[in-house]
């Protein structure tokens, strides 16, 4: 595929700004000081002054409408370096806003966050594991608004974030409500996963939200949650892809100076047929990721397939990746002193986030009718 030259300058800054300002000690150093939201608000404050956290949002919202392709460039930069940011979140916070949200809900929240002054979160699952379709928070109409209960779990980005899309049910199904994070009766507690990012479990106890909190559902043929979830694993596997691109160039770079029985161990052939096979992963999961993206940004109505097929492949080469990269590292991949654990780390998180290979395996055979 052909970047247009808009993408491909937003590439080449993405690759160089995250190198400069997002580089893996930059995780470490975060993580070594127990930064509970899990990402650097210095450093996210100049993505909005970049622009980034409006590019998949129209212009007539605010944002550059250059779409979720040039936005997954971004993140598949970050993904690379293991760069921690709620951008990703915040985008379908966003996109949520605009396709549900009410003009008094937009006025107020839009402009900060595409500004990098707020950030979002997408609150939908319940339990350990992605089940969309098993929400038990509940939203009852008052006379003038609603009242939430339930609980939310492992909510990505939730300790950080300022606004909350909550999915609950209702007496017409499944709604999104937006509220704002320290709303009377939400609590929030930190969920410590393995990629010591901020993640929160949320408990909902007698919320009370305007009408207007209340997002619109229909947009086109898809519930609105549906579109927003296949955005957000779309997104969640070009950070995949960028993680293991990620974890493969390092790997290839140690295959290139450490020596054994006197050469290098890149010589051997059996660690060439290794990384070639990863190499071979690598180019069918960019294809995969491009195709779901593309769909997005055309409208079509095979989204939901595509997106099932890249989330599937990222979750499974991201896997394969990191585990080499620990394997062809040998004792030192192991330690703490080396990047290997915060790259197989966070590939594990992100696989499980909105559904893991064996979620979008069955939901893909489902559509085709396996």
């Amino acid at each position: 595929m052909v970047l247009d030259d808009m993408q491909k300058i937003v590439l080449d800054t993405a690759r160089e700004w995250t190198r400069d300002r997002m580089p893996v000690s930059a995780f470490r150093a975060l993580r070594d000081r127990g930064e509970p939201r899990g990402y650097d608000p210095a450093i996210y404050a100049e993505l909005g002054d970049l622009g980034w956290c409006g590019v998949a949002v129209p212009e007539a919202h605010g944002g550059s409408g250059l779409g979720y392709l040039t936005l997954a460039l971004i993140l598949e930069q970050m993904g690379r370096t293991v760069g921690a940011s709620p951008l990703l979140s915040t985008a379908i916070v966003a996109d949520a806003l605009v396709r549900g949200g009410t003009e008094a809900v937009r006025d107020v929240w839009l402009p900060r966050l595409l500004s990098g002054q707020a950030v979002g979160a997408l609150a939908v699952d319940e339990g350990p594991r992605h089940a969309p379709d098993a929400i038990g928070a509940v939203a009852v109409k008052t006379g003038d608004g609603w009242r939430l209960d339930g609980v939310k779990r492992f909510v990505t980005e939730g300790l950080g974030a300022d606004l909350l899309i909550v999915a609950a049910r209702t007496d017409d199904g499944i709604a999104l409500f937006a509220l704002d994070a320290g709303a009377e009766g939400l609590l929030r507690t930190p969920r410590r996963l393995t990629d010591q990012r901020g993640h929160a479990d949320l408990t909902l106890d007698g919320v009370l939200a305007p009408e207007h909190a209340c997002l619109a559902q229909g947009t086109g043929d898809a519930a609105l949650i549906d579109t927003l979830l296949d955005r957000a694993r779309a997104l969640t596997a070009a950070e995949l892809l960028g993680l293991a691109v990620g974890a493969f160039e390092m790997t290839v770079e140690y295959l290139k100076v450490r020596e054994q029985f006197g050469q290098k161990i890149g010589a051997f052939q059996a660690l060439q047929h290794r990384a070639a096979h990863l190499h071979t992963r690598l180019e069918l999961t960019r294809s995969a990721v491009l195709a779901a993206l593309l769909a997005i940004d055309d409208g079509s109505g095979d989204i939901p397939r595509l997106v099932a097929l890249a989330k599937a492949t990222a979750s499974e080469t991201a896997n394969l990746a990191t585990r080499e990269m620990i394997q062809m590292h040998g004792g030192i991949g192991m330690t703490d002193d080396h990047d290997a654990g915060f790259y197989i780390k966070r590939a594990r998180v992100l696989e499980a986030t909105w559904g893991g290979a064996a979620f979008h395996r069955e939901r893909y055979g489902r559509m085709i009718g396996v």
